[in-house]
């Protein structure tokens, strides 16, 4: 059984057993790219917070404009039922036996 021929594949080297922080340039590189990553993400907590805060005034102009029509809409009911009260003609709502139809 002849030898097996050793060549540049079979050498040993230490190429990939060094750690990345005992380089500086390593350590250095790995430092920008977390500090790149935090600017990054502070800038989308920024504006997360931005949306947030929209979307609270938002709901909150809801709440209000909500109130308003409810307000409006009980207006309205104690003017019918003073005005159906008072026997006014004009104020009972049409009711209507046929559906509507549109003529062409």
């Amino acid at each position: 059984m002849p030898i097996p021929l050793r060549g540049l594949k079979n050498l040993r080297t230490m190429a990939g057993r060094v750690d990345r922080l005992t380089v500086p340039y390593m350590a250095q590189m790995q430092i920008t790219c977390l500090e790149i990553e935090k600017a990054r993400r502070t800038s989308e907590r920024r504006s997360a917070s931005r949306r947030v805060a929209e979307i609270d005034s938002r709901l909150q102009e809801i709440e209000v404009e909500k109130q308003a029509i409810l307000r409006a809409l009980a207006d309205r009911k104690q003017c019918k039922g003073a005005d159906m009260a008072k026997g006014e003609p004009g104020t009972r709502p049409r009711r209507t036996v046929a559906p509507f139809r549109i003529q062409y």
